[in-house]
C-alpha cells in the first residue's frame, strides 16, 4: 500500500486542476495493479485525494450523498493504492490498486462488466458476491 507524506500529498494537490467540473471535484480511475482491469470510475474532490494519499485506500467524493465515501466502508472491499497516475490535464487521476474481493456493488470485480453487442448489454464475468447479503438495506 502506498501513502504519501504531508508535504508530497500538498504538491500533488496543488497540481491538479479541480476547476473543470463542478464543485471542484476531479474523475478518478481505480485500475487493477496486476491486470490492468479498469474497475470504476467515481469522482474526489480534494479532501477526498487528501485522505487516499494519507491513508493509502481510496477514498471518493459521492456527487449523490454529498459526503466523502471511502470505499469499502461498508463492505470491506477496500482499495489500496499501490502507484498513482494523472493525465496530461492534470484534471483527471488514475489509481492502480489491489482490489479487496470486488469493486462493483452489483457483485461483480469491475463496474464495467457489462459489453455493448448487437445492440444489446452482455454481461462479462461472473458475479463474485451477493449484494443483498453485504450491504445494509
Amino acid at each position: 500500500m502506498k501513502k504519501f507524506s504531508p508535504k508530497e500529498i500538498e504538491k500533488f494537490i496543488e497540481k491538479l486542476d479541480f476547476s473543470k467540473i463542478e464543485g471542484g471535484i476531479v474523475p478518478v480511475i481505480a485500475q487493477d495493479y496486476k491486470t490492468n482491469q479498469i474497475l470504476m470510475l467515481a469522482f474526489a474532490n480534494e479532501e477526498a485525494v487528501r485522505q487516499s494519499l494519507e491513508t493509502g485506500i481510496v477514498c471518493y467524493y459521492s456527487r449523490s450523498r454529498k459526503k466523502l465515501w471511502k470505499k469499502g466502508e461498508e463492505s470491506g472491499h477496500i482499495q489500496e493504492i499501490q502507484q498513482v497516475f494523472v493525465d496530461c490535464y492534470n484534471d483527471t487521476i488514475l489509481f492502480k490498486v489491489k482490489q479487496k474481493v470486488a469493486a462493483c456493488h452489483t457483485g461483480f470485480y469491475s463496474c464495467f462488466h457489462r459489453e455493448y453487442v448487437n445492440g444489446e448489454f452482455k454481461i462479462d464475468g461472473k458475479r463474485i458476491f451477493d449484494p443483498d447479503t453485504v450491504y445494509k438495506k
